[in-house]
């Protein structure tokens, strides 16, 4: 007798043999990979909500200019010099040839979006009401590529240029001001300037809905007294959790000040990367325990068929294909138990998203119910070779006078 066909039969017939065993094991590994898939799904869900509110209102990386620095002059030789330095104050400047910048990173494959902004501290007057506030002039079309403020407006339109501008909500009810109204914004550097409020915006976020006022670059330069000038450039990437990577790259390339959001948001990243550790060690216990199970029931299988693995052999069965044999069963526990599991976890991740209390959504991703499959008909395979080879060498005459 030869051929994998062979092998499959004889497996398939020691399982139904023991079918309570081996429902008892499958209903095991479904559940050991449905909360495997449930879990990964879960914490999937919850950092892509996480990472859409947080970064969500900010760019993955900003270049800005280098931070000046205090020139000290070279003495004589013989000289001592004793130096108590304090750290020069940063005034607001422009990125030298910006324009040919922006272009350089356009050009960059691992980044999506670039954006070039003007930004600076300001004043918002109405009447008797006075607000600190960020002007940030941006290149409309290229900033919604960044952050899409136009879907966030509660209130009149998106527009800004021509004496119009967009703040945000918590300044507006600071302000007592509406769509429609005027508002004066008034610099350090002299600018001074009446605009029309064209939208009220809301980011989620209450530092930003109280402090941003965005207007078109030409009108921040003129107030900030910065004409033709950019500040920052902000920065979107395909893969964000490598966007220090990009950032080191960007700021040798340009010789610029870069940062990454994994710099500026620590401890989101320590968060995140906590999540996916406790995932990971979840997933790792859980495979675990299905690889003992398995391991267990097919040792217990072993010795309930000795005697018939004895006659088995002596009729011409091999000991490759005796072991063949176990192995085939080991990887159909882990197939068809991962495929029930696949399915009881996407029920679960049905449910939650269906029924449950609608905190976040957790998309169903098919690529991660393939991967359990694997994972767990692999752990089939390995656990299975331990009774498989126990089973390979077991001695024929011996195993036929086994009672």
């Amino acid at each position: 007798m030869t051929g994998i066909w062979t092998e499959s039969t004889i497996a398939i017939r020691f399982l139904r043999e023991g079918r309570s065993q081996s429902a008892l094991i499958l209903i095991g590994i479904g559940v050991g990979v449905a909360v495997i898939v449930f879990i990964n799904a879960l914490i999937t869900g919850l950092q892509d909500n996480i990472i859409d509110r947080t970064l969500g209102t900010q760019s993955h990386i900003r270049l800005s200019a280098p931070d000046e620095v205090n020139q000290i002059l070279p003495l004589s030789d013989d000289s001592v010099q004793l130096v108590l330095e304090s750290k020069r104050a940063q005034r607001l400047r422009s990125i030298n040839n910006w324009l040919q910048l922006r272009d350089v990173l356009d050009t960059l494959p691992e980044v999506t979006a670039v954006s070039p902004i003007i930004s600076g501290p300001a004043f918002a007057r109405r009447g008797e009401a006075l607000e600190s506030v960020a002007l940030v002039g941006i290149d409309s079309e290229r900033y919604q590529r960044i952050l899409p403020i136009s879907e966030d407006i509660i209130e009149g339109v998106f527009q800004v240029g021509a004496g119009k501008t967009v703040i945000g909500k918590q300044l507006a009810i600071e302000l007592g001001v509406s769509a429609g109204d005027k508002l004066r914004l008034q610099t350090g550097q002299g600018g001074d300037s009446v605009l029309s409020i064209a939208g009220i915006f809301e980011l989620g976020v209450r530092e930003l809905d109280a402090r941003y006022v965005y207007l078109d670059m030409s009108q921040a330069q003129s107030l900030l007294n910065l004409p033709g000038a950019a500040t920052v450039i902000d920065m979107t990437v395909t893969d964000i959790f490598r966007a220090d990577i990009t950032a080191t790259r960007i700021s040798r390339l340009t010789g610029q000040k870069v940062e990454s959001w994994m710099e500026t948001n620590a401890q989101l990243l320590n968060a995140l990367q906590s999540q996916s550790l406790s995932t990971n060690m979840i997933s790792m216990f859980v495979a675990l325990s299905v690889a003992l199970g398995i391991a267990s029931v097919l040792s217990v299988s072993v010795v309930q068929r000795t005697r018939e693995i004895g006659i088995l052999r002596a009729i011409g069965i091999t000991r490759t294909q005796m072991l063949l044999v176990f192995l085939i069963q080991g990887a159909l526990f882990g197939l068809f138990g991962s495929l029930l599991g696949g399915i009881s976890g996407y029920l679960l991740v049905w449910i939650f998203n269906t029924f449950g209390p609608r905190l976040f959504f957790i998309p169903l991703d098919l690529s991660l119910l393939v991967a359990a499959s694997m994972l767990a008909t692999l752990t089939g395979v390995i656990s299975a070779s331990i009774p498989a080879h126990r089973a390979a060498h077991l001695d024929p005459v011996e195993a036929i006078r086994h009672v």
